[in-house]
């Protein structure tokens, strides 16, 4: 049996906050979000919120959960939590975004395209500005939660060159 077999989910709550027909604050969502195992089978993601743009509009009533978000959102921003499996390894890849990278739960390499890695755990944080890089969870029995801010960004200039997307 595969680790995306065997993974039980755990559901994260999303509460969202908005504006009443007097201009109070109210909550507007408040529910469970089930990450979903995706087709690579080395991770299950959930996302929690988009916009379209960034900055962000206050007065669009989508809710940023059902908006396509891809990889990245073009223009816009995304949050989403990612569950990496137990052995689990992503391809190399690189956004033209921003990522925040918060370690909840569990422990992740960060593997960069020199062969560099860095081991992060619970309550680490990783910038990640636009270089090729790999995720991958080395526990054979735990998931390691991870929660990701992606906001669009220009690409990365070498030498008067923007560096390309790579994209699994």
């Amino acid at each position: 049996m595969s680790n995306a077999e065997k993974y039980v989910a755990r559901p994260a709550r999303r509460v969202v906050t908005g504006h009443d027909g007097d201009a109070r604050a109210v909550f507007t969502i408040d529910e469970e979000v089930t990450p979903v195992v995706i087709a690579s089978g080395d991770a299950a993601m959930a996302t929690i919120w988009t916009t379209a743009q960034v900055p962000a509009d206050l007065n669009d009533p989508v809710d940023g959960r059902a908006r396509d978000a891809g990889l990245t959102l073009k223009g816009g921003s995304v949050i989403r939590i990612c569950d990496m499996l137990p052995g689990g390894v992503s391809p190399f890849h690189r956004t033209d975004s921003i990522d925040y990278g918060i370690v909840i739960s569990g422990e992740v390499e960060l593997e960069l395209d020199d062969g560099r890695v860095t081991r992060l755990g619970p309550g680490d944080i990783v910038v990640q500005r636009g270089t090729i890089h790999l995720w991958r969870n080395p526990s054979t029995t735990e998931v390691c939660r991870i929660v990701f801010v992606l906001t669009e960004a220009k690409p990365y200039h070498h030498n008067g060159v923007p560096l390309p997307a790579v994209h699994p």
